[in-house]
């Protein structure tokens, strides 16, 4: 393959990967491995690390250029190892004239090509066909986060917050319906903050109807992950009366306990979290519910861990991200008192054992029950409600079917 991408992190990640993909290979490139990297923990970016070394072990001809969040922090660290050709920065990457002067042998091309990304205030759509290797599309709405949690390094690998207009959007969703996709994702950095740069400052929900009223032939729509304490109420509306919008929330939460939130600076209390969930359950009695959980942030006792332990089954969540806390050099929360690492670990550990008896609770309930499912690759598909479903045997990707669940092991659902 003359354009190789290997993606780390977020869905939107996954949306610009394929941007750049397209844009290499009309460059003209060949044998070039773009690395996307992540730099939402430390060991995100070590992974990334690992992999380019890994990489060039085995493909030594192969040109390598890092990218993406990590070495948008970080470029000097990745510029150094020698196994790496170019660095390009998170606003550098998006942009077609990049690509064409990598390719041009004659180009001054800088190794590190890194702009200062709180510069940028605009974000550029991208007109993609499809999504190589995936079913579901991934369509950026927004980039960059105008919060300042104090565990996290993204706001400085993606800048402030900045929307796609709502006319791109619906474009490029309509654009991918045409071309086959049967599902589409929202993604961005912070996509419950779209709109808000844009004239008249419209919301998320807002978005969200607009594209199901234009692209009427869209069957299922889905969201990345959403602050819930800026949902607003034409998306609460839209969850509760549009069917094609998928009953599935992956919720940003971070913690239980109120003093470590704010010690976050996080904008909603435990409180708030369980109203929310009570909320959207009530509205949308078969919405599936998932959350982000830190364990382990700096100054966090045991009682405070128990709060967030028991989130778990007070907000009824299902899929669980858990991280174990871990300090980002620049970060407020990596000058606090620290947890030692074998505790976050730990707590992590427990949190995830929760959230695989809950994932199981929620699997075992759906037995005998009939699901809309989307195939995927390598006989699995997804519910609505983003369970994986084990086919009973092998189906095209791509379509929508009805099964009957026959059974679960404790990780996916068994169609009969």
């Amino acid at each position: 393959m003359p354009v190789e991408v290997l993606t780390f992190g977020c869905r939107l990640n996954l949306a610009e990967s394929e941007a750049m993909r397209r844009d290499a290979l009309a460059a003209g490139h060949d044998g070039i491995v773009i690395v996307n990297t992540c730099a939402v923990t430390s060991e995100a970016a070590r992974q990334a690390r690992q992999a380019i070394r890994r990489l060039k072990r085995e493909r030594p001809d192969a040109r390598i250029v890092v990218t993406g969040c990590a070495a948008q922090v970080e470029p000097q660290r990745f510029a150094a190892m020698p196994e790496v050709d170019r660095v390009v920065g998170n606003a550098e990457k998006g942009r077609a004239a990049t690509w064409a002067a990598l390719a041009d042998p004659a180009a001054s091309t800088e190794r590190v090509m890194v702009s200062d990304i709180m510069a940028v205030r605009e974000t550029a759509p991208h007109l993609l066909d499809g999504f190589e290797g995936h079913t579901r599309a991934f369509v950026q709405v927004q980039n960059g986060c105008d919060h300042r949690c104090t565990f996290c390094i993204i706001p400085f690998g993606r800048g402030n917050s900045r929307s796609v207009p709502m006319g791109a959007v619906v474009e490029q969703i309509a654009r991918l319906v045409d071309r086959g996709h049967a599902e589409v994702v929202l993604t961005g950095v912070d996509i419950t903050s779209w709109g808000a740069d844009l004239p008249g400052s419209p919301g998320l929900g807002a978005l969200v109807k607009t594209v199901l009223r234009h692209v009427p032939a869209l069957p299922r729509l889905r969201m990345s992950s959403i602050d819930p304490v800026e949902a607003d109420a034409d998306l609460l509306d839209a969850l509760a009366g549009e069917r094609r919008l998928m009953p599935h929330l992956h919720l940003s939460l971070q913690a239980g306990d109120d003093l470590v939130l704010k010690r976050m600076k996080r904008r909603h209390t435990r409180d708030d979290a369980l109203r929310f969930c009570e909320t959207v359950r009530a509205l949308r009695p078969d919405v599936v519910l998932g959350a982000d959980v830190i364990a382990g942030f700096p100054t966090e006792t045991e009682e405070m861990f128990a709060r967030s332990l028991d989130l778990v089954e007070e907000c009824g969540l299902t899929h669980l991200h858990v991280f174990p806390y871990s300090p980002r050099p620049g970060t407020p929360a990596a000058r606090m008192p620290q947890v030692p690492a074998g505790v976050a670990k730990e707590r992590a550990r427990r949190l995830r054992a929760a959230g695989d008896a809950a994932l199981a609770r929620h699997l075992a309930a759906q037995v005998g029950r009939r699901h809309s499912v989307l195939t995927e690759m390598h006989g699995i598909a997804r519910t609505e409600g983003f369970a994986t479903v084990r086919m009973a045997a092998p189906v095209e990707p791509g379509r929508i079917l009805a099964v009957t669940i026959a059974g679960h092991d404790g990780r996916e659902l068994r169609a009969a």
